[in-house]
């Protein structure tokens, strides 16, 4: 679905048209091929050079080709099963500035609601805001997986397979985060380097603290990938220890109980046996099982298997 948007720096709002005007803001949500089709008739782009803005796995670049820079970024969303970070593709053309989502981008929708003082004839600007975004979406998602990952941490709470399903899920969430982040600040860092665009100096200061949040995103997304894994390591050596105290218990118990049946087992076998013939044959044989499994049961305490 394509939606066309104006606004001049003195507008307080994105107001949606139905023309391509020059300086209006292209965005194209739930992109398919038609939609594709359309951008090409209004750029001169090949579809060979958009038709990865489809792919929701690609990863961020940037290329210039005639006229058009296009960026392919990526951004926190879980449309697809198992895909934490989704694909967006802003096109910045001689006229237009274009933004093609495979679904809808909660960020473009975002912006185009909100009293911005940006208008969509800034287009390099525009661009600069849709990654800044994006950065701040990176920052809030990682400070929810990492509010995630101290709830996990609490000694109170029960260690289950729960919290080791949470834990490879959040792991998940932030390698995903980082396979994005790490192309993403190369993009921002080629845009810095003036080989595809120019800037004003404000427009500069801008992308500066955008490559600074950007590094901040990554080791932030590094110090909790090591977090959950020496997390990870230490539920795993609980468990261990767990099953070892529960596999010592159980021998214990068996041991315990095999004493009274080893004896019960010889005395129940037709042939001579002592004491078979005395009156008190079997409260003996009973106090002496009953004393060999106390002693057992001692035994076992002091080693700490009971």
């Amino acid at each position: 679905m394509i939606e066309i948007y104006f606004k001049t720096v003195r507008d307080t709002e994105f107001k949606r048209i139905t023309d391509f005007r020059t300086g209006s803001w292209i965005y194209i949500k739930e992109a398919g091929l038609e939609d594709l089709n359309k951008i090409i008739e209004i750029t001169g782009l090949d579809i060979a050079d958009i038709r990865d803005s489809l792919d929701k796995y690609e990863l961020p670049r940037i290329e210039h080709i005639a006229d058009n820079i296009i960026f392919f970024v990526r951004h926190p969303g879980d449309h697809e099963l198992g895909l934490y970070t989704e694909t967006l593709t802003m096109i910045l053309a001689t006229t237009f500035v274009i933004a093609i989502s495979p679904h809808r981008s909660e960020i473009i929708e975002q912006l185009i609601a909100s009293n911005t003082p940006l208008g969509t004839t800034q287009k390099s600007k525009l661009i600069l805001h849709i990654l800044l975004k994006i950065t701040q979406d990176y920052t809030n998602s990682i400070k929810r997986v990492r509010h995630s990952i101290i709830g996990s941490e609490q000694p109170t709470k029960p260690i289950d397979s729960n919290a080791i399903l949470v834990l490879t899920k959040n792991e998940e969430i932030l390698n995903q985060y980082l396979t994005s982040l790490v192309p993403m600040r190369n993009l921002l860092e080629t845009m810095a380097s003036g080989r595809y665009m120019n800037f004003y100096e404000k427009d500069l200061d801008l992308l500066e603290d955008l490559m600074i949040s950007m590094r901040q995103s990554e080791d932030v997304c590094r110090v909790n990938i090591k977090s959950i894994r020496s997390l990870r390591d230490s539920y795993h050596i609980i468990f261990t220890n767990d099953v070892n105290r529960t596999i010592k218990l159980l021998t214990a118990v068996t041991i315990i109980f095999t004493i009274p049946t080893i004896v019960a087992s010889i005395y129940g076998m037709n042939m001579a046996l002592p004491f078979q013939n005395k009156a008190y044959a079997f409260p003996l044989v009973m106090g002496i099982t009953v004393i060999a499994s106390i002693v057992a049961v001692i035994l076992f305490r002091r080693n700490r298997w009971l």
